[in-house]
């Protein structure tokens, strides 16, 4: 699986959450990011599910992060704006189906799996500051 706009929008709205002096709400980021508003509120959500963002209330309420930016990972933030972990190829662990029918007998099948590992540990251990900076 190719990363979607979610994953984009998800990254672009966490930058600027991170650097608010206050909550921001969905419709000011979705002006700010020139992204729709009921697909970054979606999106939003699912931050906030996973203990990414944390949402508050009331007049000056929006999002603000939850935990630092050192210890939220790519992974996380994949996963809550995907709704599923992130696949390589279409017949990792992650998919339901194999696309030649050939599952468990598949030669390449190691590989993939050893390769779709890797990319795992890898999102695991590259954090949003990793990426955004301090």
């Amino acid at each position: 699986m190719l990363l979607t706009r979610a994953s984009e929008y998800a990254l672009l709205s966490l930058d600027s959450i991170r650097r608010s002096d206050s909550p921001i709400g969905a419709e000011q980021l979705a002006n700010e990011l020139c992204i729709p508003k009921s697909f970054l509120a979606k999106i939003l959500q699912s931050l906030a599910k996973q203990g990414i963002l944390e949402s508050r209330k009331g007049a000056h309420g929006g999002f603000i992060l939850a935990r630092e930016i050192s210890e939220i990972s790519i992974n996380s933030i994949i996963f809550a704006a995907e709704g599923k972990s992130p696949a390589v190829f279409d017949c990792s662990s992650y998919s339901e189906s194999c696309p030649n029918g050939t599952i468990g007998t598949c030669s390449i099948s190691p590989f993939l799996m050893n390769f779709q590992s890797r990319i795992d540990n890898f999102l695991d251990g590259l954090m949003l500051s990793d990426i955004l900076g301090s």
